[in-house]
């Protein structure tokens, strides 16, 4: 399902790039994907109103595909979630996620 050909790692500006077979690359910061994550950990943290900041300097050490998702490791450590293909596809187009208290996952489009 993915459609995705290629994932970069710009350490640089911070961003994941993803780049798609039918639609534009994407960039997601860093810290917008730590924001997002989807584990169950995370969630809950934002059903308790826990956020992480808009600039907290995180990065993403590695991403490694899982066959549905990407599993990313951030540089605080944490790696429990895994990114599946339609909630990252979903994160350029709907609502941020770290809004969403109960972490329902973004349309695919």
């Amino acid at each position: 399902m993915s459609g995705l050909t290629r994932v970069e790692n710009d350490l640089a500006s911070r961003e994941l790039v993803l780049h798609w077979r039918d639609r534009p690359a994407q960039r997601l910061p860093h810290a917008e994907l730590r924001r997002a994550c989807p584990c169950a950990f995370c969630r809950a943290d934002r059903l308790r109103g826990r956020h992480w900041p808009e600039d907290s300097g995180i990065r993403v050490r590695a991403a490694r595909s899982m066959g549905y998702g990407l599993q990313l490791v951030f540089s605080d450590g944490h790696d429990r979630g895994i990114f599946p293909w339609p909630f990252l596809a979903g994160l350029a187009s709907g609502p941020s996620p770290a809004a969403d208290a109960a972490g329902a996952q973004p349309s695919a489009g």
